[in-house]
């Protein structure tokens, strides 16, 4: 009756099966979608004056003003731009600080598992030392 019988089961099951997948995948897409597009639109709006950013256009430059809806950034001795909020690619200095976060939770981590080892360590020597004798 569902295809898994001797009678080679219905075309209409491997379509609703497939269309299934389809419509699974489309969804899966526009989720990822929707949170790449707010977590752009968070770093926009939490532009501060000094930081590094980076346009669409490659365009590298320092914050220097803050607008509703565009900014000033000043990409070289004295060359400010006015350009939209919206042109801003990247925030050099937010991905700085979060990869110096990252950096610092690794070797804490690093750490306390070298701390972790040498107890150990520790242990073995004492119960070592406990059978010699």
């Amino acid at each position: 009756m569902f295809g898994l019988g001797g009678d080679g089961g219905t075309p209409w099951m491997m379509f609703a099966l497939i269309g299934g997948m389809m419509v699974l995948m489309v969804v899966m897409q526009s989720r990822s979608s929707k949170k790449r597009k707010q977590q752009e639109q968070d770093m926009r709006d939490n532009l501060q004056i000094t930081d590094e950013i980076m346009t669409i256009g490659g365009v590298l430059g320092r914050v220097m003003m803050i607008e509703e809806d565009s900014l000033v950034i000043e990409s070289c001795d004295n060359v400010r731009l006015r350009i939209a909020r919206t042109s801003i690619h990247t925030n050099i200095t937010q991905q700085k600080r979060a990869q110096a976060e990252q950096d610092a939770a690794k070797a804490e981590q690093e750490e306390a598992r070298n701390a972790r080892v040498e107890e150990i360590n520790a242990k073995r020597k004492k119960s070592r030392k406990g059978c010699d004798e």
